[in-house]
């Protein structure tokens, strides 16, 4: 691999010529040639729209073709895509589009209702797929691709990062940091020439681009499109492609396992998925029944910490931690105490081991758009701080424990809510578990429960009691019972609507009153309907974690 810092640009313009099938979606078929042809043409024309680098254009767009040739295209004329979330609506997505500063919006016909009524001066509508977008792009037609302008520095990407608070921050990727981390996983996986990567998960976000759409460029492998995620058609999919490798993110592995099994389903030519919050129960059952070894990853959207996998990593690690990379106690500072776990593997230190995964070694972070705020609670005395929950055991190996925005703090004991949500997923009645804060009425958090699947109560009792490792503080107030998991438009849980809706909504909700061992049904008119907000009371108390 070239040592030096390559360019998206460069990666782009190296597949003219290469006539291999390159892009598919949906029946229709291009080859690396022709993808490289439809970059250079939306090149030429942002450079004639947007005159000079530095330019924002706002790609508000399903997976289709059309995404990865506006990357590519951005990265040949020096201006940077901020991934546009169609889930977001009204002000909150004017305010994106407004943020970010885009003087162009590539759309299609299906998202324009998502605009309609919306305020959005000198921005500019393309529109795919209609004859005035053809029209524009005609004259463009025998453009060739030209990266002699590019630099690794150019900004390329602007994208959302989630949390629970706040609006959400847009993180900066330069061409250079897209690259490298393309040609790492790449080097890391060992995909090749003669790989399909199948994209499935959403473009506007950065699981698809940085760690699918670029090892494929990268290591000059085919793409297959997914419009939008779809469980019961992923192996129909994979098979139709032949896809071989994938990511994913959230509940997408566990949406997949929920389909019907079928004799043939380790029929496929899948070698590898890589994505994170499978966990080690569902990767498991996804081996067995599909035959192909999930790895679950780690790096901050940001680019400010990473941990990689590597054969002999325990079961439940992340890696072993890296140079820099440490588990800090977030309110004195210091690092963490070794985790230590029982026979059967439980964590039984959990309140004193988990800490903020911070880096302390020189790091590519490259900052956020226009939030100098935020930005500077990442770099924290010249460090990085995760904002995530990890622990750390004897041997170096880093697991991971939550979201700091999922902590909770019951009886003045702070609490990882993924640890207790580990604990639940064992319940034979669980498909899905989220846990989460709500308010005490005195002072700190209660815990509550949203458990998808089938809930007993007296078993649900039993189940508890029988867990070596849930603490006392542990088990939830409240239990919310749903037929399906809320999640965001990236599958995963939507914890933010839960911890708003609290005890107060239209689901089934069973409570275990203070000093009993059983749970009831909550009713409208009895138990501490404590009052619904979005952040925990933690905050309140001035304990809240300073990355969020």
């Amino acid at each position: 691999m070239d040592s030096r810092r390559r360019t998206v640009a460069e990666l782009v313009a190296g597949r003219w010529g290469d006539h291999r099938p390159g892009l598919w979606f949906e029946g229709r078929v291009l080859t690396h040639h022709e993808v490289a042809v439809g970059a250079a043409a939306r090149a030429a024309l942002l450079t004639d729209l947007l005159p000079g680098p530095g330019a924002h254009i706002g790609v508000l767009l399903d997976n289709t073709p059309e995404y990865p040739l506006w990357l590519s295209a951005a990265a040949l004329a020096r201006t940077a895509v901020a991934g546009i979330n169609p889930t977001r609506r009204g002000l909150e997505l004017a305010r994106d589009i407004l943020h970010t500063e885009c003087r162009l919006l590539i759309t299609e016909a299906s998202h324009l209702p998502l605009l309609r009524g919306l305020d959005l001066p000198g921005v500019r509508l393309l529109v795919t797929g209609t004859e005035e977008y053809d029209a524009l792009l005609a004259p463009y037609a025998d453009a060739e691709p030209d990266a002699s302008r590019a630099a690794p520095d150019d900004r390329l990407l602007l994208y959302f990062t989630s949390g629970s608070t706040g609006a959400p921050k847009a993180a900066l990727c330069s061409q250079g940091r897209l690259a490298a981390a393309g040609s790492s996983l790449a080097d890391q996986f060992r995909l090749g020439p003669d790989g399909v990567h199948y994209l499935c998960m959403p473009m506007f976000h950065g699981n698809a681009v940085i760690a699918d759409w670029a090892p494929a460029l990268a290591s000059g492998a085919g793409v297959a499109l997914r419009r939008r995620f779809s469980a019961s058609g992923f192996l129909v999919d994979v098979r139709a492609y032949g896809a071989t490798y994938f990511t994913y993110v959230g509940r997408a592995i566990q949406y997949v396992l929920a389909t019907e099994p079928r004799e043939d389903d380790r029929d496929n030519p899948l070698r590898l998925g890589f994505g994170t919050e499978a966990g080690a129960v569902d990767a498991a059952a996804f081996e067995r029944r599909f035959g192909v070894r999930l790895v679950e990853g780690y790096g901050s959207s940001e680019g400010g910490a990473a941990i990689q996998w590597a054969p002999g990593t325990p079961v439940g690690a992340v890696g072993r931690a890296g140079p820099g990379l440490v588990v800090l106690d977030q309110e004195t500072g210091q690092e963490c105490p070794p985790a230590r776990f029982d026979t059967a593997g439980r964590l039984l230190n959990g309140d004193e081991a988990i800490g903020e995964l911070v880096n302390r070694a020189p790091n590519p972070f490259e900052g956020y758009w226009r939030n100098a705020e935020a930005e500077a609670e990442r770099r924290r005395g010249g460090w990085y701080w995760t904002g995530d929950l990890f622990y750390r055991d004897a041997d170096g190996y880093l697991y991971f424990a939550g979201r700091t925005d999922d902590r909770l703090r019951v009886d003045s004991e702070n609490l990882a809510a993924a640890m207790i949500e580990n604990i639940l997923a064992r319940y034979e009645g669980a498909v899905a578990v989220a846990v989460y804060a709500v308010p005490d009425p005195v002072t700190g958090d209660q815990v509550m429960a949203t458990l998808a699947g089938t809930f007993d109560p007296e078993a649900f009792v039993d189940f508890l009691e029988a867990q070596p490792d849930l603490g006392t503080k542990m088990a939830p107030r409240f239990v919310r019972v749903v037929e399906r998991m809320p999640v965001t438009a990236t599958n995963k849980i939507h914890r933010a609507r839960l911890r708003k809706e609290g005890v107060r909504c239209a689901d089934p909700v069973w409570w275990r009153p203070p000093g009993t061992r059983t749970y009831r049904r909550l009713g409208n008119l009895e138990g501490p309907l404590a009052p619904t907000r979005g952040p925990s009371s933690v905050r309140r108390q001035g304990l809240e974690p300073r990355t969020r």
